[in-house]
């Protein structure tokens, strides 16, 4: 058999797991005890482990998560109202699947972006399609893009990510515009698709941020009555680390 030509042949069908796990094989005496379809069906395993990597890679990196922050590292020892049960429940990326929100609130500090981006990248990993957003940025992005006639584009691409992460929503007063915008953007995703807000506002404030009575009705509406709530409280955590980070120094 010659091999070099195999695995070329595999290099340039982009078969690059198979081209791996035939390499492997060769260096494995004790496969070739296996049948030609036993290690036929190893080649074919390698590579659907390999394209399904590749893919999980590509929607990390499409996604631009703030903080690399995985759902196993979640930390609810300290005391800010964090319950267990419910994010145990968030894991299966059910409200995902179903189109539901998610409601992250709290003072600074607390943790309300790394869980995000933690059940962002969970989501990620069950095969979602991922986008961070911080929230000012957005606003000021949209607005130039007005100007130079990308908004129709950048506003369908908002709308087909499976799970948009909305970032330090109600930093200040939304102007007309932004009102307006952000219902658009909400409406192309309400039942279709999921979106996750973090802020520092409590959800009973959100309503006076946004201003216009009638447009904070219809965005509220498309956002918080399927959603998923998730009220942290307590003292910052950055907070303690320094402090623990000078208790140790100090010693």
């Amino acid at each position: 058999m010659l091999l070099n030509p195999t695995l070329e042949k595999l290099q340039t069908l982009k078969l690059t797991g198979m081209s791996k796990a035939l390499e492997e094989q060769l260096q494995a005496p004790d496969l070739y005890q296996l049948s030609f379809e036993e290690r036929l069906g190893l080649l074919l395993d390698r590579e659907a482990t390999e394209r399904d990597n590749r893919r999980l890679n590509t929607r990390i990196k499409q996604a631009r998560l703030r903080q690399a922050a995985c759902v196993e590292d979640i930390d609810f020892r300290h005391a800010r109202g964090l319950d267990r049960e419910q994010v145990r429940q968030l894991l299966n990326c059910h409200w995902a699947r179903d189109h539901q929100n998610i409601l992250l609130t709290g003072p600074t500090g607390v943790g309300k972006t790394w869980l995000g981006c933690a059940l962002a990248q969970k989501a990620c990993r069950e095969g979602f399609t991922v986008r961070y957003h911080r929230v000012p940025r957005l606003l000021q992005d949209l607005h130039i893009a007005k100007g130079d006639g990308r908004y129709p584009k950048v506003m369908a691409g908002l709308a087909r990510i499976d799970v948009l992460l909305l970032d330090d929503w109600g930093l200040s007063a939304f102007t007309d515009q932004q009102r307006r915008d952000v219902l658009e953007i909400l409406e192309d995703r309400h039942n279709l698709k999921s979106t996750m807000v973090t802020s520092q506002l409590p959800i009973e404030h959100w309503h006076e941020v946004i201003g216009n009575p009638t447009l904070a009705d219809a965005i509220l509406d498309r956002l918080i009555h399927n959603a998923h709530r998730i009220p942290l409280q307590g003292e910052s955590l950055r907070k303690k680390r320094r402090k623990v980070a000078k208790a140790k120094a100090a010693t």
